[in-house]
């Protein structure tokens, strides 16, 4: 643990995406700085990106605050817009809470995504109509076991089908 404060501009950002639509860069800091119930994760994404396909989660609650930028927030079937300063909601649930912010805008888009933790995890992908399953028996390690599959059964990998 770094201690209960850390600041952002000495975050090690990842690379994540599939080199086409979904594209961005995230740091995970929660646990960095003790935190056990929650985690953060602070996201860049460049204009016409977004970092993950639109999504609900059965057990993991999220609020994002946007910090930067401007973009879409897709919740549900309806699209917001969004601009610094904005706080978006997104609670559990099917596919009426699925959600996905996508960058808009002309600039670099930077938010954070802050979470509940759960062990395990039930996703719906709603637009390409697959599942994900996932357990994570020690967080903190990393450790993460999951599954991607379609309704029907077939495994696929975690962009398959998504736009």
């Amino acid at each position: 643990m770094a201690g209960p404060v850390i600041n952002m501009a000495d975050l090690e950002l990842k690379k994540i995406g599939n080199g086409a639509g979904f594209e961005a860069e995230i740091a995970s800091f929660g646990g960095m700085i003790g935190s056990k119930e929650l985690d953060c994760r602070f996201h860049v994404v460049e204009p016409g990106k977004k970092a993950y396909p639109r999504h609900s989660h059965h057990r993991e609650h999220e609020l994002f605050v946007i910090l930067e930028g401007e973009g879409t927030y897709r919740f549900g079937d309806v699209s917001y817009p969004i601009r610094a300063g904005d706080v978006c909601a997104g609670p559990t649930g099917g596919p009426e809470t699925a959600r996905q912010i996508v960058n808009t805008g002309s600039r670099t888009l930077k938010y954070l995504a802050i979470g509940t933790k759960a062990e395990s995890e039930v996703c719906e992908h709603p637009d390409s109509g697959k599942v994900l399953i996932w357990s994570s028996p020690d967080w903190a390690a990393g450790v993460r076991v999951e599954h991607i599959f379609a309704k029907d059964g077939r495994p696929l990998g975690y962009y398959d089908g998504e736009a």
